[in-house]
């Protein structure tokens, strides 16, 4: 792809989204006012347990599911807005989304050359869009000269990183990526997080990663928690921040929020551009003589 028509990374802002699924025995709410906002060619880790609301949200992002409620902008699109034909367009050029399981993305009777030209054919037919051919975005997976072989000649690393590859046949500028790194071994989530790397630096292409393990957060420099469908505290390039959420509330990291229960106080003192929250003693127990104090620059909150 030259530079002239391939897409830089795209930005993503959602806006109080609610999804709900209407189930035999009453809804469930999967997102609850979800804001958040990615900038064009940031790498970002969607971080949380299994039903927190992670991979809905990239569901949304993908064009596979609407939202119940709120907006979604991938780009200069406005999803809410699309219709199935133009989210189906969205899906084929602009966004590529890598499932979980390899297996799950890859024919195994054919090779990885063919799954790639295969998933190209629709953004093929768009008028001024030369694709890269298929061995050269299997060079950028660390999987060059491999193009004739099939999924089961492949390590278990080698097989995501095909998947990335698969994920990658039209150019798109967001790739979204639901667990690349759950059933790998030390050594193959490595090579999968290095792939990802490449594909950022050298493409400029939007990464948004769906995964439960902190460490793949923490590579990826950015890594937003989802908690009961919600965004939570975030942490970037190491360091734990409190985001303040669009309905006002404060969603702190999951470790303070493991060292007071609920119903704790926090006394607020704002002053010399400080914010900091002291912990009150509780009635009930007579050795918490010592507040405990945490402090935030307001300009890192969020």
């Amino acid at each position: 792809m030259s530079a002239s028509t391939a897409p830089a990374g795209v930005a993503v802002t959602c806006n109080r989204l609610i999804h709900i699924y209407s189930t035999g025995t009453g809804d469930v709410v999967a997102l609850s006012g979800v804001d958040l906002e990615i900038a064009a060619g940031e790498m970002v880790a969607l971080v949380g347990p299994s039903g927190s609301g992670k991979s809905t949200l990239v569901a949304i992002l993908g064009g596979l599911l609407q939202p119940s409620a709120g907006r979604v902008h991938v780009g200069d699109h406005d999803l809410s807005r699309l219709s199935p034909s133009g989210l189906a367009a969205l899906r084929g050029a602009t966004v590529g989304t890598v499932l979980q399981g390899a297996e799950r993305n890859l024919l195994p009777y054919v090779s990885l050359s063919r799954n790639i030209w295969m998933a190209q054919r629709p953004a093929a037919r768009l008028a001024g869009r030369r694709l890269d051919p298929p061995e050269a975005i299997l060079d950028l997976v660390g999987l060059g000269g491999e193009g004739k072989r099939r999924l089961a000649d492949l390590t278990p690393g080698q097989r995501q990183r095909a998947a990335l590859a698969q994920g990658l046949a039209a150019g798109p500028g967001l790739l979204l990526v639901d667990e690349p790194t759950s059933q790998l071994d030390a050594s193959g989530r490595d090579e999968v997080l290095a792939a990802l790397a490449t594909i950022n630096a050298e493409r400029g292409t939007t990464v948004v990663v769906v995964t439960h393990d902190g460490e793949v957060g923490a590579r990826l420099g950015r890594a937003v928690t989802i908690r009961d469908g919600r965004v939570g505290a975030e942490g970037r390039d190491g360091r734990d921040f409190a985001v303040v959420a669009g309905d006002g509330t404060i969603q702190l990291p999951p470790e303070t929020l493991a060292a007071f229960p609920a119903g704790t106080l926090f006394e607020v003192d704002h002053s010399e551009g400080t914010v900091t929250l002291r912990a009150m003693p509780s009635p009930s127990s007579a050795r918490d003589d010592e507040a405990t104090t945490a402090s935030a620059e307001p300009g890192h909150i969020g």
